[in-house]
């Protein structure tokens, strides 16, 4: 089974129609193992987030001056608006996603952002990490009965188990990310064993990783833990102006990241120890098998100490010895030779 992977946009197209566009096709590209030459699909979903601003922040902290080289307006209302899609630009946006195939995730931040169902229907709603315990938003996405994506990154167990049974009031078909919302999250507070309990803990849902550490290790190891999704921003330039820009993963680090997971997602196997068939080559070229440890005469009875190991391993192994002690030769052997089942009788 493949990592769902989800190229969270999130704020990363700067309020530009065009910049999200590209970073659907960045989210779309495929990616190759140069060793084996085989060529995997990208990403699988592309995530965007909906806010209506007239919900999210008090008056106050709304019109306060926003000073900051990411500031794209003179107070912080007007710098979320600047950033803000409108409905109809989130559809143009989705259909884009549609024609490449992928899927398409929509954070909601408030009951009144269910207007974009009226254009369009995302794959997913995701419930985004600070709205695990708005209650209300969560039964409002809960009663479309679209599946839902939930993050635990401000939340404890009796937070979660909350909104589970919120959710669970209409439908059940929910996945759960381990998150830490601390932007970029230091490696001590990861605790990618969080990732293992809730496996253990919540089976009856599908249990990923929303990442906000630097680089492309954690979410590797993520998947290597069991995820079944990885969710990770993402932008086409790491400097571009933005507080989101400088910790999301751009072209190159999105290419190695998708690469990285779809060879662990090859590389996990079964549950069981087993020789595969590809190294019967290297078995042949360089176990052991037993050799003569002297020069031998035909008519020569082997015994335990005529013999050693050598390579190749195409001849008779050292637990089947039984076989050739006691036995007699039928062909004179150098020393540091394969003695093969038809030299002896």
């Amino acid at each position: 089974m493949n990592t769902y992977i989800i190229g969270e946009i999130g704020q990363n197209h700067n309020g530009s129609v065009d910049i999200a566009k590209l970073l659907v096709d960045l989210i779309n590209r495929n990616v190759k193992d140069e060793t084996f030459g085989t060529e995997y699909k990208g990403m699988n979903a592309v995530k965007l987030t909906k806010r209506d601003l007239r919900y999210e922040l008090s008056e106050s902290q709304m019109n306060r001056p926003y000073k900051s080289p990411h500031s794209f307006g003179r107070t912080y209302g007007e710098h979320r608006e600047k950033l803000e899609l409108s409905n109809e630009e989130h559809h143009e946006v989705y259909k884009h996603a549609k024609q490449h195939g992928l899927d398409f995730v929509e954070t909601l931040c408030a009951p009144s952002c269910l207007s974009i169902l009226k254009l369009f229907t995302p794959d997913y709603l995701k419930v985004a990490s600070r709205d695990l315990t708005n209650l209300p938003l969560l039964e409002a996405m809960a009663e479309t009965k679209i599946p839902i994506i939930v993050s635990t990154g401000m939340a404890d167990q009796s937070d979660l188990d909350e909104a589970l049974k919120t959710i669970n009031r209409y439908h059940n078909d929910i996945s759960i990310l381990h998150c830490v919302s601390e932007y970029p999250t230091k490696p001590t507070n990861v605790n990618l064993r969080t990732i293992t309990f809730l496996l253990e803990n919540y089976s009856e849902y599908m249990i990923g990783y929303s990442d906000h550490t630097i680089g492309i290790s954690v979410p590797v190891a993520a998947v290597a833990l069991g995820s079944r999704i990885i969710e990770k921003h993402i932008t086409i330039d790491r400097r571009m102006k933005g507080t989101d820009q400088a910790g999301s993963l751009g072209p190159e680090g999105v290419y190695r990241m998708v690469r990285d997971i779809r060879l662990i997602d090859e590389s996990l196997g079964e549950k069981k120890i087993f020789r595969v068939e590809d190294v019967q080559n290297s078995r042949v070229k360089l176990e052991r098998s037993i050799a003569t440890i002297r020069d031998m005469k035909a008519g020569e009875l082997i015994t335990k100490d005529d013999i050693h190991l050598l390579s190749p391993g195409d001849g008779v192994k050292w637990k089947e010895k039984g076989n050739l002690i006691g036995r007699k030769l039928v062909r004179d052997m150098h020393k540091n030779e394969i003695i093969y089942p038809d030299f002896i009788i």
